[in-house]
């Protein structure tokens, strides 16, 4: 059965970034008539302000992007994250790591992928830290190699050791990481297929390791363009992207089909937005994406 998911981090209101994911997640869903799952990421709770779980889901239903089932937290599935680790610690894959940013950057590792930092140098896998110390929790990633077949971007290769090394699974503070906590979730709520913005695609070679090191099989993946301004900064919380219109979902989401693509026409945005979503059913196409990491907004029809 077809599985899909949006998974929002709560940093904020849903911006028109975001709606984008969103739409296209939604509307493969349904095309394939399957179910829609919506999971608020809230594994760290310093960068939520309050009521932005609300706002999303909000936000979410004003536009007629009703999911299957409830809604799920991260903040609810520690235990599930505590299995993981359990798992992987007994497998000899996580070490304990005491090294801050600033140390990892002063090593001369510089390179890095879009959406990935410094690579680790593996200190602490050659030095383990003092045991009275407060650690996180790395992965070793050895020699790994991981490549799959994403269905808009193509084939994507990356070679953990050279262009990752080793990653978080745990920080210092105790909270999980991203690519733990993803990975584990994907694989316990059956995820099928993960349609979402290309600015993630660097992350997903992570998260099919650790499924993969857990035993479970990875989904499928689609990462679709994300939208930037016209100066090539893509849409964002961090660079003050707006929260969306909710009193305007129609002329929203007309503008974030033509962003995925799709063969709209000026009469679209007076169009009920049932029928308006009906028409993304049968319209939206992930090939009309292959190969576009980013795309500048135009706000003309």
């Amino acid at each position: 059965m077809y599985i899909g998911r949006f998974a929002p981090s709560p940093t904020g209101p849903l911006h028109f970034g975001s709606l984008i994911a969103a739409l296209a997640s939604f509307l493969r869903a349904r095309q394939q008539g399957g179910r829609w799952l919506v999971r608020i990421e809230d594994i760290d709770p310093l960068r939520q302000p309050p009521d932005s779980c609300e706002q999303i889901l909000g936000a979410l239903k004003a536009h007629g992007l009703e999911w299957d089932g409830s809604p799920s937290f991260q903040s609810n599935h520690s235990s599930f994250y505590d299995d993981a680790i359990m798992h992987l610690r007994e497998s000899k894959l996580l070490y304990p790591c005491t090294c801050s940013r600033k140390q990892i950057k002063e090593s001369g590792l510089h390179e890095k992928l879009a959406g990935l930092g410094p690579i680790y140098p593996g200190t602490c896998s050659k030095t383990p830290p003092n045991a009275l110390k407060k650690c996180a929790l790395r992965m070793r990633v050895e020699q790994a190699k991981v490549t799959f077949i994403d269905l808009v971007q193509g084939q994507v290769n990356q070679d953990l050791g050279r262009q990752s090394g080793d990653f978080l699974i745990k920080r210092r503070d105790g909270l999980y990481s991203y690519s733990l906590a993803v990975a584990v979730d994907d694989a316990r709520q059956e995820i099928s297929e993960v349609i979402r913005g290309a600015d993630l695609l660097q992350q997903t070679p992570r998260q099919i390791f650790v499924m993969q090191n857990l035993g479970h099989p990875p989904p499928t993946y689609g990462h679709v363009p994300v939208a930037t301004d016209s100066g090539g900064q893509k849409l964002s919380k961090q660079t003050g992207a707006l929260a969306l219109d909710n009193s305007s979902p129609g002329g929203n989401l007309v503008m974030a089909m033509k962003m995925l693509g799709m063969p709209i026409t000026p009469d679209m945005p007076g169009v009920g937005l049932q029928e308006l979503l009906d028409w993304g059913v049968t319209n939206f196409r992930l090939k009309a994406l292959e190969g576009i990491k980013t795309q500048a907004i135009d706000f003309r029809l």
